[in-house]
């Protein structure tokens, strides 16, 4: 069949071509209106034509496996796709939201503005791991805000799914992405592993930090392949009033061996949202680039330049969650012991987990709340050290334990949405003894159970019989 041509009012597959609103090298995005769909629509279109480039065809056809499979508020919703053999195309949600590449005349942000904006995006980049797919295009024209704030990665023409066919594997030999923002990983070959979406956050919070992109603007195979063995210079270096905390995670992310970064995006956002708790390292103070003999034993080190086996990304993930244990510091000693046996041994087969131990200050609806207690110490503090002297007989590192003391009328709900806010995988909670109040009202162990968007172990005490 002959294809149509693309103007203002041709109608395909029932949709309507409104405005031209972005061409680009590779495809075209048009505003579209459908029959009694109210949703705004935008139609993307592949551009194929004498010499086009067969990468964008092949990025056309993963685009339009993938997309169907998404869901959530961090990706664009799905509508329809048009078939090769007539005309292709992929429609889907409008986002009525400010991109990310507006910002650049921007730069730098405010440190914790660069600090927010990264923690919804790996936040957005967590959710899409989850559905098995690596971006791999992570770069900020591809993320826009909705409204509500939530960040929205868009374009898959780059990525890789675990369960589909990786047609941008099997038919090309080269690497493909963004050449400020491709992982030292992509560069050898491996479009599996979601820490090359960490390297690329990583990339875009050095960038928005300190205006300058931690690898330059290279774009030849020759000068990105430089980044196998070359770190970055410090963010301290070029601005002596960068925060060690901030420097500490954007140099993490940065690390040339994926296992040295964060193992997942949700560890990311977390510290992200809790600088006051990111361990600091010896990242934290560097001023200056690795020495040179540290830089030639990499070059000469032929386990950093050789293709990686395939990483399986439910496996990366799973190897490494968010564990938050709620600890009831008046609770019994057995229960709170139990507690901690319980945890103990599900990080014990969980090297790469961390752990969040919370305690919620219970408030009054009406009444004045005191910071202090009988005694003139801080009931906060006081809490803080209870769940540090809980977590101690754990002997976890300190990088893979935070504290918190949350504030709450309603204890559950306060556990329920620290859980929702930080990507909590596993909760553990106490349950303490019936009683008819409990009967009565619920307990809150229950309640978390049953409205927590995550696994809940529910523990009892231990008993002597």
């Amino acid at each position: 069949m002959v294809k149509p041509t693309l103007a203002p009012g041709t109608v395909i597959d029932g949709f309507r071509l409104g405005e031209l609103v972005h061409r680009g090298g590779m495809s075209e995005l048009w505003l579209v209106t459908r029959p009694g769909d109210t949703t705004p629509l935008l139609m993307k279109v592949p551009l194929i034509k004498e010499g086009a480039d067969p990468a964008a065809v092949v990025g056309f056809e993963m685009e339009q496996m993938i997309m169907p499979r998404l869901s959530g508020p961090h990706v664009p919703k799905f509508v329809a796709a048009g078939d090769f053999s007539v005309q292709p195309y992929i429609v889907m949600e409008r986002i009525d939201g400010r991109s990310l590449l507006s910002r650049l005349k921007e730069l730098p942000l405010p440190y914790n503005e660069a600090a927010s904006l990264g923690a919804k995006i790996a936040t957005a980049v967590c959710a899409l791991h989850r559905q098995n797919v690596v971006h791999l295009d992570i770069k900020p024209s591809n993320i826009v805000f909705r409204p509500g704030g939530e960040a929205v990665l868009l374009d898959y023409g780059l990525s890789h799914h675990a369960q589909l066919p990786d047609l941008m594997q099997e038919e090309f030999r080269v690497p493909f992405g963004t050449a400020p923002y491709m992982s030292p990983e992509q560069l050898k070959g491996n479009r599996s592993d979601p820490r090359s979406d960490i390297f690329a956050l990583g990339v875009l919070l050095y960038f928005f930090s300190t205006a300058l992109r931690p690898f330059g603007e290279g774009e030849t195979l020759r000068a990105m392949r430089r980044r196998l063995w070359r770190d970055p210079v410090p963010p301290r270096k070029l601005r002596p009033d960068y925060p060690p905390w901030l420097q500490e995670i954007v140099l993490r992310c940065l690390e040339i061996e994926a296992s040295w970064r964060y193992p997942t995006a949700a560890q990311l956002a977390f510290d992200l949202g809790h600088p006051d708790q990111v361990k600091l390292t010896q990242r934290s103070e560097r001023l200056r680039r690795d020495p040179f003999t540290v830089v030639l034993r990499r070059r000469f080190n032929t386990d950093l330049t050789q293709p990686r086996r395939k990483t399986d990304v439910t496996a990366q993930l799973a190897a490494a969650p968010i564990v938050a244990t709620a600890v009831d510091l008046a609770a019994d000693v057995s229960l709170n012991d139990a507690l901690r046996i319980t945890t103990r041994r599900i990080l014990a087969t969980l090297p790469a987990a961390r752990l969040a131990c919370i305690n919620v200050n219970k408030v009054h609806r009406l009444a004045i709340d005191t910071t202090l207690d009988a005694g003139g110490h801080s009931k906060q503090v006081d809490r803080l050290v209870g769940l540090r002297h809980w977590a101690e007989p754990l002997k976890l590192d300190s990088a893979r334990l935070t504290v918190h003391v949350l504030e709450g009328v309603d204890p559950a709900d306060a556990i329920v949405e620290f859980a929702r806010a930080n990507r909590v995988d596993h909760l553990l909670i106490g349950a303490r003894d019936p009683s008819l109040m409990r009967s009565l009202l619920g307990s809150v162990s229950a309640k978390v159970a049953a409205e927590a968007g995550c696994s809940v172990t529910i523990v009892r005490p231990l008993r002597d019989d």
